[in-house]
């Protein structure tokens, strides 16, 4: 069973990666409403950079708490394999 403190990293851990998510939604809607044939501009460019950094680091936290947790219970090897691949075909 979890403890008061796993427990409360979770939820702080799933807080970042909604955050993270949500700001980079947020900058969706910009990029969604550029024209084909415009450029996007530094500024925009800059937070890009950040935000898709934020996402990453705040999902790889995530992703690495509930491994800690899935190896307490002596799971982590089956979910790494099915995990392995991310989705990604060779």
């Amino acid at each position: 069973m979890a403890d008061a403190t796993e427990i409360d990293a979770l939820k702080a851990s799933m807080r970042g990666a909604r955050a993270a998510a949500q700001r980079l939604s947020d900058l969706a809607a910009r990029v969604d409403r550029l024209d084909s044939r415009s450029d996007v501009s530094d500024a925009d460019l800059d937070e890009l950079q950040t935000l898709t950094l934020a996402n990453a680091v705040a999902a790889q936290a995530l992703r690495g708490l509930v491994e800690t947790m899935l190896r307490r219970r002596g799971k982590v090897a089956d979910a790494v394999a099915e995990s392995a691949s991310a989705g990604i075909d060779e």
